[in-house]
């Protein structure tokens, strides 16, 4: 598919509505295919709005990226990242691609971004996560350099198993 042309940029309040598409988005035609129904139906308009507000309310000035339209300003994309306690580590803790700009480059820039400021910022290596089910994100994390280190959880809100993937940031800091 064609790249298509975006700005990325901070995530402001007024992104609300536009990530909240995306998220919903995601959750309601990418993840019926790795996701029990109950939980994908679970994800509602209200429920996604409640996370995403408070998200980009607690997130520190830069933590929130959205890729958006160039031109249009629709947001196609959005990516939560943030240093862990250690300082050391670095967490992308939301990427999500609406499915109309999914195959064209946004995911790959938006996690690009993370992983650069996550760098900057001084860690040595960054975490995230991803539903077991969900082999079509673990492929493309691993084409973007990141690999699966054997690490498992089960969150509670979702009840379902996660991989943890992980991805060198400094020269030196090993994958």
């Amino acid at each position: 598919m064609t790249p298509v042309p975006r700005v990325l940029r901070p995530a402001t309040a007024a992104d609300l509505d536009g990530v909240v598409s995306v998220f919903l988005g995601c959750w309601h035609d990418s993840y019926p295919a790795v996701l029990p129904p109950a939980l994908v139906a679970a994800m509602t308009p209200e429920r996604a709005t409640a996370l995403w507000r408070a998200a980009l309310a607690a997130a520190a000035p830069g933590e929130v990226r959205v890729a958006s339209a160039a031109g249009s300003g629709e947001i196609l994309g959005v990516t939560r990242f943030s240093l862990a306690e250690d300082g050391g580590t670095g967490l992308v803790n939301s990427l999500y691609v609406g499915p109309r700009a999914q195959g064209r480059g946004v995911g790959a820039g938006l996690l690009d971004a993370a992983t650069a400021a996550l760098r900057a910022a001084g860690a040595a290596e960054a975490h995230l996560w991803a539903f077991r089910a969900n082999e079509p994100a673990r492929a493309f994390y691993r084409s973007q350099g990141w690999r699966e280190d054997g690490t498992t959880h089960v969150q509670g809100e979702f009840g379902e198993p996660e991989l943890r993937l992980t991805h060198a940031l400094n020269a030196g800091a090993r994958s």
